[in-house]
């Protein structure tokens, strides 16, 4: 009898050993399940705010997003971070309600309501249970229509800002993103900081405010995106009632963000000499595309290979198999205008050339060859997933359409998301690589202790810049003071 048992326990045992050994990749993705969001139902009121109701009955929250279809492109050039103060503070006080009684009656309601802006877009974002959402809404109306733009709650937000950034320009990684920004989009809209710098805060006063938000927020100028347990007809009836009297008026058109820089501008590699940094923040970017461009889910695919994930290949070189970051990876930022695209990672001060070189090297290997099936299925098997989950709660539905509004896109293209990305193929992702993600004409920032990598950057790159951070001014072009 035990040696019966001994028999079946060592069995037992050579089981998984030999599975494991058979199992040499991961499990092929199951195929993706369909998506089958409801027909969104839209009017547009008469001063020509475009409402967008997309009806999910049984659920308990609503969501809602009212943007503004102008954002921090539209700062002046000595006033970055307008939009985004102008938005933030729209929830800090109205003619008839304080910061305090809306912040207090709004969580009273069961309810969130958040404010801010973003490149191409300033938003109120709320969510509601759906019994009080009418109540709710309210204030969505209240804080878009009547912000009162206190001077106390102006300097307290500043105040506020000045703090975080000062704690950021010490960051090698965020200060890094500041620098790119000017780098690659010198002279253009988007050259500079969406959250401002301590001096432009400085500079925006109560009138630039009350200017923006007179200029900009109207209604011709507005989309209103609601999702959830709401019959259209109900929603248009309350949106009439609490919208109707918005005067609607010419919007100014905003400068063309993302235009090109100077035919005779090359990709620079900068370097912020941060002495005593723990780490390096090294960046390499390039102008990237429009929401709107065709091949926007060939970019999407091209980024999940490269570095959009814990397997992607900037990760697998730069962290796996290297040891050189605690993460690296990539991201396109779609936009109004093109766009940044951007591949970044943390280091030791002494391998940040060697990451630079590497994440140029992983472009240059996106345009040389095709990616194997084998490799591209996972990663689509990825992006299908997330894009599932993002449906999966009001808010997140609310996103999704508030996208497609803002960028004139057809809203039914939210059930062609997943046949999209599908439908792209090796031969797509090399192609598309080969036009966008071309390492020749990529610019490199590295924000670091340079005496620990200078050497070594230089004999990779020729015509290395340095910036030491008491000579940096981000809000020059040239990003040097005087």
């Amino acid at each position: 009898m035990k040696a019966r048992i001994a028999v079946v326990l060592a069995f037992c045992m050579i089981v998984p050993l030999i599975s494991r050994s058979e199992q040499t990749s991961p499990p092929i993705p199951a195929p993706p399940r369909p998506v089958n969001v409801p027909q969104p139902a839209e009017k547009t009121l008469a001063n020509g705010l475009r409402v967008i109701v997309v009806p999910k009955s049984g659920l308990p929250l609503v969501a809602v997003r009212l943007m503004i279809m102008t954002g921090g492109e539209a700062d002046p050039a000595d006033r970055a971070g307008l939009a985004d103060m102008t938005a933030s503070l729209l929830t800090k006080g109205t003619a008839t309600r304080s910061a305090e009684e809306i912040a207090r009656d709004v969580e009273a309601l069961g309810a969130t309501i958040d404010s801010g802006a973003a490149w191409d877009n300033s938003f109120v974002a709320l969510s509601a249970l759906a019994s009080n959402f009418p109540e709710a809404m309210g204030y969505v109306a209240d804080v878009v229509l009547h912000p009162t733009f206190t001077t106390e709650e102006i300097n307290r937000l500043r105040d506020q800002n000045i703090d975080a950034l000062q704690v950021a320009l010490r960051q090698p990684q965020s200060l890094a993103g500041f620098v790119t920004s000017r780098v690659l989009y010198r002279g253009s809209p988007y050259g500079h900081s969406l959250g401002g710098t301590p001096k432009s805060l400085s500079a925006i006063a109560r009138p630039d405010i009350v200017a923006f938000h007179s200029k900009y927020y109207r209604p011709g100028n507005a989309v209103l995106v609601v999702a959830g347990d709401v019959a259209p007809a109900a929603m248009f009836s309350l949106a009439g009632k609490l919208f109707g009297s918005w005067q609607s008026g010419s919007v100014p058109a905003v400068p063309q963000a993302g235009s090109a820089p100077p035919a005779t501008a090359e990709p620079r590699v900068v370097v912020v000499d941060l002495p005593d940094a723990g780490q390096a923040a090294v960046v390499v970017a390039l102008r990237g595309m429009r929401r709107v461009d065709p091949q926007y889910n060939a970019a999407l695919v091209a980024n999940a290979v490269l570095g959009g994930g814990y397997s992607s290949r900037l990760n697998q070189e730069i962290r796996i198999k290297r040891g050189l970051s605690y993460g690296a990876g990539s991201a396109f930022d779609f936009r109004r205008m093109p766009g940044p695209f951007v591949a970044s990672a943390q280091t030791k001060n002494e391998s940040a050339a060697e990451v630079a070189t590497i994440i140029l090297d992983e472009l240059k290997k996106m345009t040389a060859t095709a990616v194997p099936g084998t490799e591209l299925t996972p990663r689509k098997a990825i992006l299908i997933g997330n894009f599932g989950r993002s449906l999966e709660t009001t808010s997140g539905l609310v996103g999704r359409i508030a996208q497609l509004a803002l960028y004139g896109l057809n809203l039914t293209e939210i059930n062609n998301y997943i046949h999209d990305v599908e439908a792209v193929t090796p031969a797509d992702v090399q192609a598309f690589a080969a036009h966008h993600l071309l390492p020749n004409q990529a610019t490199v920032v590295i924000v670091g202790d340079s005496t620990k990598f200078l050497d070594a950057l230089r004999q990779k790159f020729a015509n290395v810049e340095v910036i030491p951070i008491d000579k940096l001014d981000l809000d020059s072009a040239t990003l040097k003071k005087p």
